[in-house]
């Protein structure tokens, strides 16, 4: 038992320090895949047999809120398309650059990591569709994560919650930068390294700077609920709420690096399970906020 203690911890040890074990991980992540699969089968197969027996008057009603939100979203995106031309427009008189949208790719979560120590989540895409370590990863309202291991059919993505995490953002009402960390399962991000003086407030919306190259540019990443600063300590205490639906999102996009889309087009291109158009998901985003 001693020995085999030994090896346990040794094997831990080589794993979590020395990352030897990452191709065996792989090799088993694409091995359970399957099963993975088949877990989330019920899901799927409920949610078909309720729209299957949907009456027709249920069905009707539907489309008809459906068309009427589709042309609400046609109209603001006439909106948002004059709103960015306007924005290149004065932005090339400054001399200054306009940041195109980014194309995504769209993702279906398939497990949670249940861990209690680590955040993590697993989507249906993997080195089969291009998808690498540290690719961003998004929700329909923010940033959730990005990917933290990869195998053939699937993908771990580690989410802001998980205590090893850090993404650099941006305050952008002053474009005041600082780092945000996860603190585990059910609390709130924390805004780290900001001195008393610094000028943050609640309410305060924060979205990704572009530092480092992994994030793009402008994207939500929460919100400043609280702040506090503490007697005797150097920096303030300042608590984030994440913008993405990090416990309900069901669907995922990927951020395909190099990639750009022309703001002038009139209808964003979609491609089944290779790249879609990134809407703007804020006003400041459509304004051409940048680092």
């Amino acid at each position: 038992m001693l020995i085999a203690v030994i090896m346990s911890v040794a094997v831990f040890f080589l794993d979590a320090r020395l990352d030897y074990f990452k191709p065996v991980r792989s090799s088993l992540s694409t091995l359970v895949y399957p099963i993975q699969a088949t877990a989330s089968l019920p899901s799927d197969i409920k949610d078909w047999a309720k729209e299957f027996f949907n009456d027709r008057k249920q069905l009707r009603e539907k489309i008809a809120v459906m068309n009427a939100n589709n042309l609400l979203q046609h109209v603001r995106l006439q909106k948002l398309q004059s709103l960015e031309r306007e924005n290149m427009r004065l932005r090339k008189l400054l001399g200054s650059s306009f940041r195109l949208q980014e194309r995504v790719q769209v993702a279906e979560l398939l497990t949670v990591d249940l861990d209690p120590f680590s955040q993590q989540v697993v989507i249906d895409k993997g080195d089969n569709y291009g998808v690498y370590v540290g690719q961003a990863v998004l929700d329909a309202t923010g940033v959730m994560g990005q990917v933290s291991e990869t195998s053939s059919m699937s993908s771990h993505v580690i989410l802001l919650t998980d205590p090893s995490h850090s993404i650099p953002v941006q305050i952008n009402r002053n474009g005041l930068r600082a780092v945000v960390t996860g603190r585990g399962l059910g609390e709130l991000l924390q805004m780290d390294f900001l001195p008393h003086n610094a000028d943050v407030r609640v309410g305060d919306i924060l979205v990704t700077s572009g530092l480092g190259g992994r994030f793009p540019v402008g994207y939500p990443v929460g919100q400043v609920v609280s702040v506090d600063f503490p007697q005797g300590k150097p920096f303030a205490d300042i608590k984030v709420e994440p913008a993405a639906k990090l416990s309900t999102s069901r669907e995922v996009m990927l951020v395909l690096p190099g990639e750009k889309i022309h703001t002038g087009m009139a209808e964003p291109l979609i491609k089944n399970a290779s790249s879609t158009t990134a809407p703007s998901t804020s006003e400041e985003a459509v304004s051409g906020n940048n680092n």
